[in-house]
């Protein structure tokens, strides 16, 4: 489980969050700018709160003035909205690095069905194949939660489709919490066990929108 209570000022608002994850999956939703990335890179690791205390099966990762894991030590596996592959690595070399076992690393990727293209570089494949490519790094490294930042909005219809049964197939084998950014209404029905509703650095009603607002 993963209990999250942090406080961090930003230049028009402020973050001001308290929620708990267990293995389902939950969508910050809410327009763009609203906060919902920052709130996914405290959590990471990535941005330091200026306040509060985030949890993960009872592990501290950060505590004010206390405690600050850093990122690599977090076992949180997290998928940006642009992939972030490095460009200079084929995609074995991207899957492989921070891969726990590559036993995992070879399963994921015969999983997602990319085996086929280890040897190419991420320049050659398509944005589908790329994001595929991204789940399995992450994966790889046996992450404790998993958190996704927009992770279909530069694919195709068809091919957002094909992801999103993909990442609901993969909860269903992994049980894991994972937390997803989006500002599509339609994803977030589709895809959250239960949906946050963020705007300007808060939770509304600091609980779970059941009808939020639709954002265009």
């Amino acid at each position: 489980m993963l209990k999250v209570d942090i406080q961090k000022a930003l230049s028009h608002f402020e973050i001001d969050v308290s929620f708990k994850v267990e293995n389902k999956i939950v969508v910050l939703f809410g327009a763009s700018g609203s906060g919902k990335t920052t709130i996914l890179n405290c959590i990471s690791g990535i941005d330091k709160p200026d306040k509060g205390k985030i949890l993960l099966n009872n592990e501290t990762l950060f505590e004010e003035k206390k405690i600050f894991i850093p990122i690599q030590h977090r076992k949180i596996g997290h998928l940006f909205q642009d992939y972030a592959l490095f460009p200079h690595m084929t995609v074995w070399k991207n899957i492989a690095y921070g891969m726990k076992t590559e036993k995992l690393a070879k399963d994921l990727m015969t999983e997602l069905s990319i085996s086929h293209l280890k040897d190419q570089y991420p320049h050659a494949i398509s944005g589908g194949e790329k994001q595929r490519v991204a789940i399995a790094r992450a994966l790889a490294t046996e992450p404790k939660l998993l958190l996704l930042d927009e992770p279909f909005s530069a694919l195709d219809d068809d091919t957002r489709t094909k992801s999103q049964k993909e990442l609901l197939r993969l909860h269903e084998l992994w049980q894991i919490p994972i937390i997803m950014v989006t500002h599509s209404h339609a994803e977030a029905k589709k895809l959250g066990d239960e949906i946050l509703y963020v705007k300007e650095g808060k939770l509304q009603d600091n609980k779970i929108e059941k009808n939020p607002p639709i954002y265009q």
